[in-house]
């Protein structure tokens, strides 16, 4: 958070047609996407293992754990390598997006709260959302998007 606006950083990153977004403090680095290495009886989200500066990163696909269909990767596929707080600890992980975006800064009274109904994602996964023009950036509340036993299979890929 900005210390002089109190504007809150994001990358945003698309689905299809959906923008999400995610805390810029977690973002390690954003690579071109690779085909991980994959993972025998892992759920259908787990894609496998990204290297990453040397170090195996589980790496999931976010369409398919947020219920989309999956699409094969194109040019503009890439990785974020994010670090996670995840029940006092920090996960380290790969989530496959169709694109990234931008970093955009949102102010806190521009946050409306996730709403219960009238949208296609489980609200529990949400820290809220903006509005943009006529569209929504659904912003995700990522330690709620991991469950505990997404962490402990994470834990287990690495």
């Amino acid at each position: 958070m900005s210390a002089r606006t109190g504007e809150i950083q994001f990358v945003t990153l698309g689905l299809g047609a959906e923008v999400f977004a995610v805390p810029v403090e977690y973002v390690r680095e954003i690579l071109d996407y690779t085909p991980p290495s994959a993972l025998p009886e892992g759920p259908a989200y787990l894609l496998g293992l990204t290297d990453v500066r040397g170090r195996a990163t589980p790496t999931l696909d976010l369409r398919l754990k947020l219920g989309l269909a999956a699409v094969p990767p194109t040019l503009a596929t890439r990785i974020l390598v994010l670090d996670v707080p995840v029940e006092g600890r920090q996960l380290a992980l790969g989530l496959v997006a169709d694109r990234v975006i931008e970093v955009a800064a949102f102010t806190p009274d521009e946050i409306e709260p996730a709403p219960d109904i009238g949208v296609r994602w489980r609200s529990d996964y949400m820290r809220g959302v903006v509005r943009r023009d006529t569209d929504f950036v659904v912003l995700f509340d990522l330690p709620r998007l991991l469950t505990s036993q997404d962490a402990a299979v994470l834990d287990a890929a690495a």
